[in-house]
Parts: C-alpha cells; structure tokens; sequence
C-alpha cells in the first residue's frame, strides 16, 4: 500500500512537470514567426508607353439648329414632320401675326404722307427761290427757312422708308425656312400653337434640324494624354453597334484647352452619305500615341485605394511615405501612374491603410 502512495505522487509531480515546460517553448516560436515577417517590394519601371490609348467616343450631327419663331404669332402651317429631308432655303413653318400686317399698313401710310409732305416742301422752296431771283421779291430769311424745312422732310422721308422696311422684314419672319440641308429630327408644334423667340432655356424649339451626310465623332482625352496625343497619325473606331467593323479616319481639330472634367475635346470628321451612322451612337477609338512617349509603371497589387484618394506606399530613409497618384493605362500586371515618382523608386506591394505614414520598413 506504501509503494502505490508513493508511486502515484511521483507520477503526478512528473506530468505537471512536463506541462510547465511545454508552454515556453510555444511562445518561442510565435516570436520566431514574428521576427522573420517581412514587406513584399516593388519597383518603379519608367516603360515606353504604348502605341495607343482606348477612349469612348460618340457621334455629333456635323451641324445642328434649334428653330425657333423669329416674332410672336400663331402657327399657320408647318410643312414638315420629324424624319422629313429638307434643302437650304425650303418652307418649314407660316406663322400668322395681323398685328405686324397691320403695322406694316400703318408704316406705309406714315412713308406716303412724308413724300407727299417733302414733295410740297421741295415745291415750295423751288419757286421762292425762283421768286428771289427779282431784287427784293423775297427775304433771305425765308429762303432758308424753306430750304431747311424741305432737308427735314426729306429727312422723314427717309425714317419711314425705313420703318417700312423694317416691318416688311419683320413680316418676312413670319415664314422660316431651313438654314441648311438636313433632316428634321425634332417637332415640337403644331398649327395653332403660339410661338415666339426663345428667351428662356427650357423653351423648346418649333423644330430641331441636323445635318447628317457628314458626322463628328467627338472623344475626350485626360489631362495626362494631352501632349502625348499623335495628331497627324490615323485613328481606328469601332462602333458598339457594329462590332467588327473597324473605320480609320484622321483627326481634324481639337479644342487646344481643357473642360471642368480636365480633359481635351478633338473631333473626327466621318462622312455619312448612306446616313447608316447615327448621332449618338458610341464606339471605342485607339488614339495613337508619340512613341517617344514614356511612361511611370508600378505592379497592380501596389496600389492603394481609399475613398479619399489613390496612392503607393514608397520607401523614403527605410520608412513609408505616401504618394498620391493618377491611374492611366491598366496592363496585365501593371498600370501607368502619375505622380512624385522616379525611375527605381521602391513601393510596398500588398500594401493596406493599415500601414501608417513613417512606419519603419525592415
């Protein structure tokens, strides 16, 4: 009975001798682990940038006109309906005013009197001045009064000629005509509407005209792209609603100055006699690049996203620094970037906003 005590009290001071032991050597390797973590970096690599750069772009009518009414008046007739082909000079819309008949009346009637006026005027100084011929038969005085009164009249008679015609004009504007040759896209009347000029910006115009033989397609460029835009080079386009077809073309004109969105308008010239192409219509244009060009790229995984900004984690006197970029082109494994960055600089791949600023990298 004295052997089992014993061999039973040596046996529990000998495990809880082994669990002591045990627990040293677990925290030995968790600050093994530790120690031997390490940052993945990267590499700044100043590339030759490609040839060409994908932009949407979308198709403009190469004219475009918002009719409207020239005077106040009532729709008489309109001629034309949405999807109608018109020619330079063709009667759209009449439109009825009796008010301007009736000015245009009054004018005219203003002009005859002072003719009839200047005429007596005229006559009058004509024989005074015939009279005077005799020594004394009519004082100089009223000589010149005559021939002032006549320069006056004939003055009036040049005021309501052209009130005359100014009305008859006004009265023209009563008839519109097409400025261009094009198609009507847009109706917004009908007779007996009134109509007037368009002073406010939601009026909506009578008609919309455009002219579609010849489109624009009008793409945006970035600030980043500007200068690096080959401007005597070919453009190639696809249209999203014609896959497969690819169309070159040259660029005509660009904006030289930059939008709220900072970016430059340039627009291609498309000739569109079948009118098969639509304004509005999207594509997907390969802008050619100098290919002098270079390029600051960086590996994908590099970058840093927040809702604030997008920046790299670089390595400045073996800390971290933050560097604000601009994303550009996006390769496989890399992307152009736009920023405080030089050929070799080094960036924390993987990196999180976790890492704070000045963190020491080992």
């Amino acid at each position: 009975m004295k052997y089992i005590v014993l061999f039973t009290a040596i046996s529990v001071i000998l495990l809880s001798a082994c669990n002591n032991a045990q627990k040293p050597v677990e925290l030995s390797k968790t600050a093994t682990a530790s120690s031997e973590s390490k940052y993945e970096i990267g590499k700044v690599v100043e590339q030759p940038l490609a040839s060409y750069v994908r932009l949407p772009g979308q198709l403009k009518p190469f004219e475009e006109v918002n009719i409207y009414g020239k005077v106040n008046g009532f729709v008489k007739d309109v001629l034309v309906d949405r999807g109608t082909v018109v020619r330079k000079g063709q009667v759209l819309v009449t439109l009825e005013a009796p008010e301007l008949r009736s000015q245009l009346q009054s004018a005219m009637s203003k002009f005859v009197h002072a003719q009839e006026n200047a005429a007596a005027s005229k006559e009058k100084y004509r024989r005074l001045k015939e009279a005077a011929k005799e020594a004394g038969a009519v004082a100089p005085l009223d000589l010149d009064i005559a021939l002032s009164r006549m320069k006056a009249d004939d003055a009036i008679v040049m005021s309501e000629k052209s009130n005359v015609e100014s009305m008859s004009n006004i009265e023209n504007y009563l008839t519109i005509t097409a400025p261009f040759n094009g198609v009507i896209v847009q109706r917004n009347v009908s007779s007996g509407a009134l109509v007037g000029p368009g002073s406010k910006s939601n009026d909506q115009p009578m008609l919309v005209l455009q002219y579609l033989e010849k489109l624009r397609l009008e793409v945006y460029i970035p600030e980043a792209y500007v200068d690096k835009v080959d401007l005597r080079s070919p453009v190639s386009f696809v249209f999203t609603a014609m896959p497969g077809r690819e169309h070159k073309a040259t660029i005509s004109r660009s904006a030289n100055t930059l939008t709220n969105m900072r970016s430059e308008a340039i627009e291609i010239d498309i000739r569109n006699n079948d009118q098969q192409l639509k304004p509005g219509m999207y594509a997907e244009v390969k802008i050619p690049l100098l290919s002098e060009s270079k390029s600051l790229l960086i590996p994908n995984n590099a970058i840093v996203r927040s809702t604030e900004r997008q920046y790299v984690i670089t390595i400045r006197d073996g800390k971290a620094k933050f560097i604000t970029i601009q994303e550009g082109l996006r390769a496989k494994d890399s992307t152009e970037v736009f920023g405080d960055l030089v050929d070799g600089d080094e960036v924390l791949l993987h990196a999180t906003d976790e890492i704070k600023e000045g963190t020491e990298i080992k």
